[in-house]
């Protein structure tokens, strides 16, 4: 805790000394009671024994890295507020950090008043939903449906309850199968939710308070996979400087939620595989293998039987995951819940944004149930924000929207005209769209998939979207 009482206490880490210097004097300047640390290792050390509100971490450290630390630490159960602080503005880095539960973040070099605002808003609502919960699948949230909720905070648990036939069978499944040991494949596009449908099935199982440890496979280069799944000992590779635990390690005891395991090399998949038939893990270079007790859940946006007779996954891995598959449907087929989570995520965006928005037009409510939605609840959630902080007035107007959304209704109307045309021209163009749609739907609008799938390449696919305004 901190020891003046109302300053809050921040911990500042980063390898760079004069930085460290620099910062600590303008917070403490500013009123805040400020420790630094120059590793990772450090820091977490601290953090193990002192309360702070704040953490500001550096990306690029000797060692382990901010992200690396923001897993270790929220696997120990310490979840304080972390803004990630670095000299490469790269969104995939930005958008690994969010997801893992960062906070925010902010590129170098640093603009001190841009950083003291920052802080400001992170203190002020510390219980920020991180990205990978963003999109809520489930609840059990007794909510009016379609009706605004209570503004509040957005906690990891703050969630309305899906009213469709689909989102209650996912409740039933995660009841179900939750108490089990049975390790859980997730199905379903990007944005639907999948990584909270895994934190709710740790919820319900017999691991509830051990570690939840969130891996998002897609971020993982090929290089780095085995590192970072089993860890490393000392001088394994270049780069290696110090012993470093997996996450299996740090999922000891609790559930590891595997994203986009699809995306897993082949040989880190023999790997997995080894891992969970044995319960054993052995670090990059290490000699002996560390027993490991892990519930193990998957989730993928692709079909993994397609990429079976491609070999570019394991049959036996496959079986070995699926013990129990649960689906998760698009929102553009459960539109039903579109309301009801556009009022849950105006709720978010007025205690993020500090606005006042007390709902949605008419026209906008319909501009908003009848897009498709291809980023599913994330997209719905990004949209409804960028709308509230636009709005001026009581109500999301229809201007507030995005283009995308104002004009999908307008496209789908030419679409309908041109079938009823008798010249052939146009009836080619309508047909090539159509089927340019239903490829993109049978790919969960995979892009590359789909141009693969109608045999062009994905430039020639990309114009064509466009030609034909799709907005996927």
């Amino acid at each position: 805790m901190s020891t003046i009482t109302g300053t809050k206490k921040i911990l500042v880490v980063d390898d760079d000394t004069t930085f460290l210097l620099m910062l600590k004097s303008f917070l403490e300047k500013k009123g805040f009671e400020v420790q630094t640390e120059s590793t990772a290792e450090k820091g977490i050390s601290v953090l193990q024994k002192q309360n702070f509100d704040l953490i500001l971490s550096d990306y690029r450290m000797p060692g382990m890295d901010g992200i690396e630390m923001l897993s270790h630490i929220h696997a120990e159960g310490i979840f304080t507020p972390l803004i990630l602080l670095t000299s490469y503005g790269d969104i995939k880095l930005a958008v690994k950090a969010m997801k893992l539960g960062a906070s925010d973040y902010l590129t170098k070099p640093v603009n001190p008043e841009e950083l003291l605002e920052l802080v400001k808003s992170v203190l002020k609502n510390p219980t920020r939903e991180n990205a990978s919960s963003s999109s809520p699948a489930i609840s059990n949230s007794k909510e009016a449906p379609g009706q605004p909720a209570t503004r509040k905070s957005a906690g990891k648990n703050d969630f309305v309850a899906g009213k469709s036939a689909a989102t209650r069978k996912v409740n039933e499944y995660v009841e179900l199968v939750g108490p089990t040991g049975m390790s859980v494949l997730i199905q379903g596009e990007s944005g639907t939710g999948k990584e909270y449908v895994a934190r709710q099935i740790h919820e319900h199982s017999k691991r509830k308070g051990k570690p939840f440890v969130a891996i998002d496979c897609g971020a993982l280069s090929k290089e780095l996979a085995a590192s970072e799944l089993f860890g490393h000992v000392k001088g394994s590779f270049t780069g290696a400087s110090n012993d470093k635990p997996g996450q299996f390690e740090y999922a000891d005891g609790g559930t590891l939620f595997l994203d986009e395991i699809g995306n897993l090399g082949y040989e880190i998949q023999v790997q997995l595989l080894r891992a969970l038939q044995e319960k054993v893990v052995r670090r990059i270079g290490g000699r002996e293998d560390i027993p490991v007790d892990v519930r193990l859940v998957a989730a993928t946006n692709e079909n993994l039987l397609d990429a079976i007779e491609e070999r570019d996954f394991r049959e036996d891995l496959y079986h070995r995951l699926n013990e129990f598959k649960i689906e998760i449907s698009p929102l553009r087929v459960r539109t039903e819940e579109i309301p009801q989570f556009a009022h849950h995520f105006l709720n978010q965006a007025n205690a993020e944004l500090e606005k006042e928005v007390q709902g949605f037009e008419e026209r906008t409510m319909e501009l908003l149930s009848a897009y498709p939605w291809p980023g599913n609840l994330r997209e719905l959630k990004n949209v409804v924000k960028r709308s509230v902080l636009l709005s001026r007035g009581e109500l999301v107007s229809s201007e507030a929207l995005p283009g995308e959304v104002i004009n999908y209704q307008h496209g789908e109307k030419n679409f309908k005209s041109l079938k009823d045309s008798k010249d052939l021209k146009q009836l080619e163009g309508a047909l090539e769209r159509q089927k340019i749609m239903e490829a993109l739907e049978q790919v969960r609008y995979n892009k590359t998939k789909a141009a693969k799938l109608l045999n062009i390449d994905r430039k020639t696919l990309y114009n064509k979207i466009k030609v034909y305004d799709l907005n996927v």
